[in-house]
């Protein structure tokens, strides 16, 4: 009957290639959010913490001034501040970039209206190779949390 209902209009062909097209859409929407809430569920599951944002470089006016976790600051350490992890917690900082990562400890805080994800050493930017740019994209990888 759908044939001859089909036919008699003279839109068989029109209609067909539209819901082949809208079937194939709605069958291709499906599998993505079947496949995104796998990630999700992948990415929790992981042991390891990563976050991706902005790193920069303290200034040199910090140099030898107490830093949060009460030491005393240097250029010469593979030290940063954050604001969203623990003192003491062991990061591994790779740019984005250029591929290069650093192992750096969190030993301050930035200043609470900064959206920066880390504030680096200048040893630790230099290894990293953002010197000449002040700000880099980075990922962000817990390597050791603090008990």
């Amino acid at each position: 009957m759908n044939k001859l209902l089909f036919k008699s209009s003279g839109l068989h062909k029109p209609l067909y290639c539209i819901m082949v097209i809208a079937s194939f859409f709605y069958c291709s929407l499906s599998i993505a959010q079947q496949k995104v809430k796998q990630n999700k569920k992948a990415s929790h599951s992981s042991s390891r913490d990563i976050r991706y944002g902005v790193a920069s470089f303290y200034a040199d006016k910090f140099n030898g001034r107490p830093t949060a976790s009460g030491e005393i600051f240097s250029q010469d350490k593979m030290t940063c501040a954050c604001n969203v992890l623990p003192l003491g917690t062991w990061l591994k900082v790779t740019n984005l970039l250029n591929g290069k990562f650093v192992e750096v400890v969190v030993n301050d805080r930035l200043h609470p209206k900064m959206h920066r994800l880390v504030d680096l050493s200048k040893k630790a930017a230099k290894k990293l190779g953002f010197m000449s740019y002040g700000l880099v994209k980075v990922k962000v990888e817990v390597i050791k949390k603090v008990k």
